[in-house]
């Protein structure tokens, strides 16, 4: 079938159904909702047998729904209702939730009922239920629409569905998440932080300015009983978060966006607490914690061993990572290096493995004295190149990048740094940089991806500026195995797959053709040169004439609306 998205953006969920339908033979165009007039002219020159709207801010024109069937994929169970939906059932502790897939008309989410997939919730931010569970249950949804679309099958009328626990709620507003940090306890806050996480953030405020708080995780009895406080009180630093105290605990807030009027733009970004707030964050109290630690303990980087394998985490906050974590995440690779294992698995995130450079900390250090955003951007992609340098010299032990989470642009590329990679069905990668203003890239992908997949298909692969499924990236060759539904189910194929490296008995072997290689790569053309290579491109992305980059990120950074859909996107256009 021709089928039609309409989306405020393209979103992970988005991005998730667009390579499904493809998959499945289905010819998908996109028209972002820009305006009324806008998805009219698109609906009518692309003439589609079906609209999908995976994530929209405004309802249907009923210009388009009345003449055609529109399904609306809404985050939430069979009768709920409202802007808010996953924020209400986090705030609200809901044991299940769900995603609904409705037929647009007048009234908003109270459409006939298409299809409906549920899910068991877990304590974790918006971000990340959404980018797991939600969309997980939107594609089965989603998919069973279309097939009874297909078989010319009518959808329920709500009236007809039975007794629904779903409720129309309202917008759900600061005041009804504000923390009160002397009576919420520890639970509360994260609930309340949780249900905003991404957007729109909780009012509150640190360090005695008014911010927004994203990025929230549970604080240890260990931690708590290392400093003293009073409930509210900012007690201690780790990483680039804060310990806060609650009246029964204490909670680690992550990252932090200044209130819209401050005078400094850079002050209006979502940072790391330590970058929107580094001479209040650096009197703290540092809690360092060592990488092998218990699971509870929070910290952006953890390492742990299971006989002859090492595991290795990064769960950096959207998949970003600035120059200082990548500086940390080197001299972690290197402390794992030391290890007396055979295998090193590399884990990234829960929510992304790596999504490379962080573009709100160097649009940050635009609007900084003594700092630009051309030099930070430099800083930050070679202390990236010094991490990818690192995974792939690893000649100690054989090493798998395991994606349990979505990988783009140097995050992807670093990955393949690493002698095997592996994602499950789920994973989404963005390999390419054009998307950032024509931005060259660097991570040493011009020796990493020709000699994965051939000159002709790396060229391919990075001018394509669209997402491949982790399915569809191993028949590639980019990446050597797709398995697992979920991220659970990849992790335990993983860790069996990863134990029987460790104990095949050529191991030897395999170590030794591994190290030869290298040097017969090395001898033909040095990694440093590759590096050089691509560091004089991206010297011009930074430095030159052409502010495509700046431009770019700034947008980006500062989420300005569309003013059209991008060509490779709109293929009715």
């Amino acid at each position: 079938m021709r089928i039609l998205f309409i989306s405020h953006s393209f979103n992970s969920l988005t991005q998730r159904l667009f390579v499904e339908l493809r998959a499945r033979g289905h010819e998908v165009s996109i028209e972002l909702d820009i305006a009324d007039s806008v998805s009219e002219e698109a609906v009518t020159t692309y003439q589609p047998d079906l609209i999908v709207a995976p994530f929209l801010k405004r309802a249907v024109p009923a210009s388009i729904w009345q003449k055609h069937v529109c399904l609306i994929v809404h985050p939430g169970i069979v009768g709920d209702r409202g802007p808010s939906a996953l924020d209400w059932a986090i705030l609200n502790r809901e044991p299940r939730w769900g995603v609904t897939v409705l037929q647009a008309n007048a009234e908003m989410d109270a459409g006939d009922i298409w299809a409906t997939a549920g899910f068991p919730m877990r304590t974790a931010m918006k971000s990340s239920l959404y980018r797991n569970e939600v969309t997980n249950a939107a594609v089965a949804a989603v998919l069973e629409a279309i097939a009874k679309f297909e078989r010319g099958e009518r959808p329920l009328p709500l009236a007809e569905a039975g007794d629904t626990q779903g409720q129309l709620r309202p917008l759900l507003r600061q005041e009804q998440r504000r923390i009160d940090w002397h009576n919420d306890d520890s639970a509360t806050v994260l609930a309340k932080i949780h249900g905003a996480d991404g957007f729109p953030g909780v009012v509150d405020s640190l360090f005695g300015a008014p911010c927004y708080l994203y990025d929230a995780h549970p604080a240890t009895s260990a931690a708590l009983a290392a400093v003293q406080g009073s409930a509210g009180d900012i007690v201690a630093r780790r990483d680039e978060a804060v310990l806060r105290r609650t009246r029964d605990g204490g909670v680690w807030i992550g990252h932090a966006r200044r209130a819209p009027g401050a005078e400094d733009l850079d002050k209006q970004l979502k940072l790391p607490v330590a970058v929107a707030f580094p001479a209040e964050t650096a009197e703290l109290p540092e809690l360092a914690v060592p990488l092998q630690r218990a699971d509870e303990e929070w910290g952006e980087l953890r390492y742990r061993e299971e006989g002859e394998v090492g595991y290795l985490s990064f769960d950096f906050y959207n998949g970003a990572m600035s120059t200082a974590q990548c500086r940390r995440l080197r001299d972690a690779v290197l402390e794992a290096r030391q290890r007396p294992t055979r295998v090193l698995v590399l884990l990234g995130g829960e929510d992304f493995f790596s999504n490379g450079i962080h573009l709100n900390c160097i649009e940050a250090a635009a609007h900084r004295p003594d700092e630009s955003a051309a030099d930070e951007s430099w800083h930050n992609i070679n202390a990236m190149d010094d991490l990818a340098l690192e995974i792939l010299t690893a000649n100690e032990q054989l090493t798998i990048a395991a994606m349990r989470g979505n990988a783009g642009a140097g995050g992807a590329f670093l990955a393949l740094a690493a002698d095997m990679v592996w994602a499950h069905e789920g994973v989404l990668l963005n390999p390419h940089y054009k998307n950032m203003g024509n931005l060259y890239g660097s991570e040493y992908w011009t020796y990493l991806l020709p000699r994965r997949v051939g000159e002709d298909q790396a060229r391919a692969i990075t001018q394509n500026r669209l997402p491949i499924s982790a399915t569809q990236a191993a028949r590639q060759g980019l990446i050597d195995a797709a398995f697992g539904r979920d991220a659970g189910e990849f992790l335990q194929e993983v860790r069996r797959r990863a134990t029987a490296f460790a104990q095949v008995d050529d191991y030897g072997e395999r170590l030794a053709v591994k190290r030869e290689r290298r040097s017969r790569d090395e001898a033909a053309k040095p990694l440093q040169a590759y590096r050089d290579e691509e560091l004089a491109r991206m010297r011009r992305n930074f430095y030159g004439f052409d502010p495509s980059y700046h431009v770019a990120r700034y947008h980006f950074v500062h989420k300005m609306p569309h003013a059209w859909t991008p060509r490779h996107l709109a293929i009715h256009r």
